[in-house]
């Protein structure tokens, strides 16, 4: 591991442009609020995000390990950026997350022009790796075994002004066989209710109306300080904080899934009609192989809960095909499941051997041709399920919290129903177009599996973060005054470092 020397940071002139960054993220929703974060760090540290299209100064990857691709796009993609560092040799390349955690030195022997790697507990530290990188003219190597900051703590740029991401927990205390997420994010730490609750505060402050809890097993919240009930009664607080009006969370276990959880949904009127519950099997022998702590007869009474109190519920799910030992009978035990789970909409993947993992060495691999053929049977099942479910939602009204404003050729608005169904609806004419953040009332006129349409004109109802949206514009027209934070970040006060070219 290269020795890391501390260095001051030399001072900007005036006269020099800040550096530009891009970060690019690749896996789950906890990598996408973990790259918020690193986009804060960065504008904290003196940077600016790049413009679409330029090429950006520094290029951060925040990486997954969970799936093959994953690692084929990564070095793919730094082989492309080899060839602009020779031309350009300035540019900075740093790679972080799951794979920097999992491979360490790896990156820097496959690709030697990365110039830092830093893994999933120390976030925090990219400014300064970076100015090291700079000074020392070698690349930075610091991958840590426990947390150094809770990520939470650190500034972020949002990437909407309606929408944000609260992670209430990092790391997993589970051990399925096919994934490698503890070894790299650690044993489950929890967050403390009131900085949680002092989080969402803030969000709504600066405008949010929705927030997503997070955790890598989101309903085993608590754990840590031994209260079976805490992430109920957090989901009952988050809901009643004021100015929230969506709260959602993802992902919980099945194995932990309790009927407390299921009555604050119920009865908490911000917490959305959705859940998604990975299933991975609908096989109890593979469940078991899975390591997976339920069976296939728990996570069909957790469903049939939900829809006994939430009738309009929409429920999605994960499902892994192929996993070792997975025979035809196996298969159509997930199959089955499906067909009576009625999920509105799946994510569904082909297992892939990640090195680490138990599974990796298991016997009865399943040749790529036969799960292959499995996963396109399952696709077009769970495609004629969903769109039959959408169908139903024909001639019902529904709320959307507007998330996109037409684009192209397209004459709709986009965004998200209450149970999370993307709908695109239709601007009458003369209408007043409504803002990212802003909600808008409307009927469902046509269904496809993966959207809704409403085309027969809205009602719309202006919201606060509908106005964050028109001050984030307006902002983005000018520089910021000194001591003024960018638009979309939020400045808690970590310390600077100067960045110049």
């Amino acid at each position: 591991m290269t020795e890391l020397i501390d260095s001051p940071a030399p001072e900007t002139s005036t006269a020099e442009a800040p550096r530009s960054y891009e970060v690019k993220t690749y896996g789950c929703q906890m990598n996408v609020h973990d790259s918020e974060r690193l986009s804060g760090l960065l504008d904290d540290a003196g940077y600016v995000p790049a413009d679409t299209g330029d090429q950006a100064d520094v290029v951060v990857f925040n990486t997954c390990a969970v799936r093959e691709n994953a690692d084929n796009r990564l070095y793919g993609n730094l082989g492309r950026l080899a060839q602009v560092k020779e031309r350009r040799p300035d540019l900075q390349i740093a790679v972080g997350g799951c794979m920097a955690q999992k491979d360490r030195d790896t990156i820097v022997k496959k690709a030697p022009w990365v110039d830092v790697v830093f893994g999933t507990h120390n976030m925090g530290s990219l400014p300064a790796l970076l100015e090291r990188a700079r000074h020392n003219q070698e690349a930075q190597v610091e991958i840590l075994e426990s947390l150094d900051v809770f990520p939470s703590t650190l500034p972020t740029r949002r990437e909407s002004q309606h929408s944000g991401w609260v992670s209430i927990s990092v790391g997993c205390n589970n051990t399925c066989t096919f994934c490698i997420v503890p070894s790299l994010r650690g044993k489950e730490k929890d967050r403390r209710p009131g900085d949680i609750l002092a989080e969402v505060e803030a969000l709504v402050a600066d405008g949010v109306v929705e927030v997503t809890l997070l955790g890598q097993n989101v309903n085993s919240y608590g754990a840590e300080f031994r209260d079976k009930g805490a992430f109920a009664k957090l989901l009952r607080a988050v809901g009643n904080v004021e100015g929230i009006e969506r709260v959602r969370f993802t992902s919980p276990h099945p194995a932990a899934f309790s009927d407390d959880v299921i009555d604050a949904m119920a009865e908490t009127p911000t917490v959305m009609p959705q859940l998604h519950m990975p299933l991975q099997s609908g096989s109890d022998t593979i469940l078991k192989s899975m390591r997976r702590s339920y069976r296939t007869s728990r996570f069909m009474r957790i469903l049939d809960s939900v829809r006994e109190r939430i009738p309009h519920a929409a429920i999605t799910t994960d499902i892994i095909v192929g996993f070792p030992g997975e025979t035809e009978e196996d298969f159509q035990g997930t199959m089955d499941i499906v067909r009576r789970a009625r999920f509105s909409q799946a994510f569904t993947f082909q297992y892939s051997i990640r090195p680490g993992t138990p599974a990796a060495t298991m016997p009865d691999q399943i040749p790529k041709e036969v799960v292959q053929e499995r996963f396109e049977r399952l696709i077009a099942l769970q495609d004629e399920i969903a769109w039959d479910e959408n169908k139903a939602q024909i001639g019902r009204e529904v709320e959307v919290l507007v998330t996109a404003l037409p684009h192209g050729d397209s004459p709709r608005l986009s965004g998200r129903a209450a149970d999370n169904r993307l709908v695109h609806v239709g601007i009458p004419d003369g209408a007043e177009v409504a803002r990212p953040g802003d909600f808008v009332t409307a009927t469902v006129t046509d269904a496809k599996p993966y959207f809704l349409l409403a085309d027969s004109g809205y009602s719309l109802r202006r919201s606060r973060a509908g106005d964050a949206y028109d001050r984030a514009q307006a902002e983005s027209c000018g520089a910021p005054t000194p001591g003024q934070s960018k638009a979309g970040a939020t400045n808690l006060g970590m310390p600077t470092i100067r960045v110049g070219n």
